[in-house]
This record gives structure tokens, sequence and C-alpha cells, in this order.
């Protein structure tokens, strides 16, 4: 491969600066990555994929600070669904739309605080989170869970507690995905949405949480790969001028936000910006639109990826097409973040909470209040279960953002109390194929004469889920049905469970109230 420039070049320095890739590791890192960070490199990201234990990913964490001691440690740490630290086991954090559903901003910030805590032990220097995406499309494939709400003063003031709380524990929070990405069924990670709103609108719905993030201090923001017309009918928010500079970096003065931290883009390799521009492209066109940090996230990157991309955005330079000052300033945006996250993170890592993997008391507590339990509305109250029960997962296509690796349900956490629990996965494959009446015959026949708790998330998006459920109640209507995802549909059954997420916490919390045990 070809070097547009020597390594010791202001601008191929300023290029490797920009580029936030990912990595394949665990017990140590490539020896690649280490030599780019020695040349320049400012930040990576980590996933699951380079998680063990807390005490692995910490001696890596140190590893690559032996290197670079400002570097930028970015993660998907946001609770609930999505997590990062704890996704072999679920997160001891309820996410957004339980702290949502409670609407107790201490709470939140609380929340977010020992979440920090956590990160800051284990050597993360930035949280991508969190979500302050409105969640006004209940369609919304994506964000669902993720989000506080649909009500965007909910929003705010929850996205604001929650920046107050992770930057406490000297993490730099990254708010996202700007300008809002809950208003559309389609998931960026695959296609390209498009969002057809108006301006009013939009300040008045999506823009009001980036505001109240922004006036809390968050250091970071997140752009998200969508196309709203009324800013840009052209290009998605992440490579729109439009959006990341004349609308987030404008003064307020001029009706812009006046954001003046880093700018992250969403995953680069997602399928909203490659099939259309190509990853190399695309990164040149976020960062000459108002971008600072090209987050390759979804797949490892390796030294032959890293050094396309730097060349890439060294020949916009010596092009025309890519402005050296916006090259260098999104540079020094990223360099200053990490003596932020220096000179904010030892103190934090000193008082530091619980380890991750230990359930947190918090958690669980915030959980608890999570939970809206409906009893049947033309019947008595069903009673705690006294014996073991069979649970029906009815099991979606899991969502792109939080992965098929974290486990979820209640069959866990209702053996735990009642041990002899036996349970079975649904999926629509199976329904489609034995035929809804057949697929409950068969469960039924599975369950016997046990107790039954059918688990259903975002049953409202399903169809085949919503008539599986439905046949099931039919069948038996004393059903336990435990709701994960968000509970748009109306509740039904003996009793009604609604989580508000899918995290390890809040299976706790529903299985102590369908059986009254703790």
């Amino acid at each position: 491969m070809s070097t547009a420039v020597r390594d010791s070049d202001t601008v191929t320095r300023d290029a490797l600066a920009v580029l936030h890739p990912t990595f394949s590791g665990t017990t140590s890192a490539p020896d690649w990555l280490l030599r780019l960070l020695e040349h320049g490199m400012t930040g990576v990201g980590v996933f699951a994929r380079n998680i063990v234990t807390v005490e692995q990913f910490s001696q890596l964490t140190a590893q690559l600070r032996a290197v670079r001691p400002e570097l930028l440690v970015a993660i998907d740490e946001e609770g609930g669904d999505v997590t990062r630290l704890e996704v072999a086991t679920g997160s001891s954090f309820p996410g957004n739309h339980a702290l949502g559903s409670v609407d107790d901003a201490e709470l939140t910030r609380a929340v977010a605080t020992e979440i920090g805590q956590r990160l800051a032990a284990c050597g993360v220097s930035v949280n991508w989170a969190p979500s302050a995406d409105v969640n006004s499309d209940p369609d919304n494939p994506v964000i669902g869970v993720r989000s506080f709400g649909d009500d965007p003063r909910l929003v705010a003031r929850h996205t604001a507690a929650y920046v107050d709380g992770l930057q406490s524990a000297g993490v730099a929070a990254c708010v996202k995905h700007f300008p809002g990405h809950g208003n559309t069924n389609v998931d960026s990670h695959l296609a390209l949405p498009h969002i057809d709103v108006d301006l009013d609108t939009l300040r008045a719905r999506e823009l009001v949480p980036f505001q109240a993030g922004i006036a809390a201090g968050a250091r970071c923001l997140m752009s998200a790969h969508i196309v709203i017309p009324a800013l840009d009918p052209d290009r998605p928010g992440t490579l729109s001028s439009a959006v990341l500079t004349d609308l987030l970096r404008a003064p307020v003065a001029e009706d812009g936000l006046g954001f003046d931290g880093v700018v992250y883009t969403d995953g680069m390799e997602m399928r909203a910006v490659t099939d259309t521009y190509g990853l190399d492209r695309g990164s040149v066109l976020a960062i000459a639109a108002g971008a600072d940090a090209v987050c390759v996230g979804g797949t490892p990157s390796d030294e032959a990826q890293v050094l396309w991309l730097r060349d890439a955005l060294v020949r916009a330079v010596h092009d025309g097409e890519l402005p050296e000052e916006r090259l260098h300033d999104a540079a020094q945006r990223v360099r200053a973040l990490g003596r932020w996250t220096v000179s904010n993170g030892a103190t934090a890592r000193a008082r530091a909470g619980e380890p991750a993997g230990e359930l947190s008391a918090l958690g669980l507590a915030a959980a608890r209040r999570a939970l809206r339990v409906t009893p049947p509305a033309d019947r008595e109250a069903a009673p705690p279960l006294i014996r073991p029960p069979y649970v029906a997962a009815f099991t979606p296509v899991a969502n792109q953002a939080a992965g098929s690796q974290t486990p979820w349900g209640v069959a866990e956490e209702l053996d735990r109390l009642l041990p002899g629990t036996r349970s079975g996965e649904h999926t629509r494959v199976e329904v489609e194929r034995l035929g809804t009446a057949a697929a409950t015959e068969e469960l039924l026949r599975a369950a016997g004469d046990r107790p039954l708790v059918a688990v259903v998330r975002d049953v409202h998006r399903h169809p085949w889920m919503a008539d599986a459920l439905r046949a099931l109640l039919d069948a038996r209507p004393d059903t336990a049905v435990i709701e994960m995802g968000v509970p748009q549909a109306p509740p039904v059954g003996a009793p009604h469970v609604a989580t508000h997420g899918a995290a390890r916490v809040c299976a706790r919390a529903a299985a102590e109230a369908v059986t009254g045990r703790r």
C-alpha cells in the first residue's frame, strides 16, 4: 500500500488522529495498533469481543495507555439492552426506557454515575451514551427501549441527568444520535432512513434533548446516518455540513446549538453510509462536514484498513476536497478530549464503585421501580406463582445495536426462585412454519400442567408474535405475560408485567413480581 506522505507529516498525523478503529484481541492489543498509537492515533473503540473479565479488560486498556496515556477508549455501555461489559449475563442496570418510565432524574443521574464509575475502573474514558432520541415512532426497530420515551421534555431532563452523572465519574458522555433517530422505522445499520419532518417539528421535538445534553456539558455527541430533507435533502447527517456545522456548531444566537465538543460519527461501516458512499469516501465527507472522530466499529479493523482510510483523508487534503484546517481542527478537538479524560479520570478511578459483573443494588432497585403490573380486567388478579412454570419466550430478531449475544427473558431468574422451571424459545420461523394453531398446540404440550409465563419483546411490532400470544391466551387465560420491550400494545395476561427493557435486573424484578418472592 502506498503512503501519501511521510508518517511524520502533520497532515498524516492529523488524519490518523481522527480515525478511531476497533480491533481484535483480549489478552493483548495487536502490534499494529500499538505502532499506530505511537504515530499519532488518539482513540479506539472496544466491544464485547474485547472483554472476557473485568480484570482482563482493565489489563488490556492499561497496555494501550502505556503507549498513549491520553488515549480515548470508547465503548457502547448504555445499560439495559445494550451492554458490552456484561454481554454474557445481561446488564446490571435498567436502560433508558425503564429510567424514563420512573421519571426520577436523580435516579437516572445515580445510575449513570455508577455506570461511569465501573467504566472508569476498567480504563474506559468515553461512553457512547446516552441515547437522546425521542422515540416518537413506536415501530422504530433500533431505538425503542434505548430511548427515555416519546416526550421531548422527559427525554431532555433525563439526558441532562445522565450526562451529569456519567461525567461526574470522569467518563465523557457522548449524546446520540444527532439530530435524532427516534422518528424512523428503518434501521441505519441496514439502510438509509429518511425523516420527513419540518424544521419547526424538529426544533420542538428531536433537538430538545440534544440542547439539554449540551447545556449539561456533554463532552461529545454522535451523529446519525439519517436524511432529514428539511436540513439537507441529499446527504445523511453524518456527512452533512448543514447538520454538523450550520446547525450543530452555529451559535445559539444564529439558531444553532452552539456545540463545541467532539463529534463522533456513528459506525461508518453501517450500510446507510457504505452502500452509497463507501467507507473511504464516507470518512472524508464526514470530516469535511464537521465530524471529528471517525468510528469504525461493526467489525474489527486491521492495519491495512486504517492506513487506507488515513491515506484517503490525506489525499483529500492534497486534492483540495478536505480543507487542511478542518482536519487539523478535528484532530485538535480529539486531542483536547484526551487531555480532559486524563485530568478527570484518575480521581474517578480512585472512587470506583462495584465492579462490572456484580449485580448492582442500585440497578435492581431502579428496575423494580420501573415495573408496571396490570391485573386482568375481567377477573381477579392471579395469585403469585408457587410451582415451577413453563416459560414461553417469543423471541424476535435481535436489535442490531444490542446484538444477539446478550441473553434475555426471565427463565433463569424464575428458576432461581422456583427451581425446576422449564422454558422454550418460540420464533417467527417456527410459528410461520407450523402455523399459529399448531405452534400453540406444541407449546401447550411442552408446558403440560405447569403454570405458564409468556415473555414478549415489542409485541406491537411483530404480528406473528401478537397472533401467537393471542392464541395462547385463548387456550390458557391464566398465562402471565411479561413484556420486555416498549409496552405499546394493550396489556393482556394474568397479570401483564411491563419491564421497559430486557436487562438482567429487569428480568429479576419481573420474576419477583410474578412469584411474590425475592
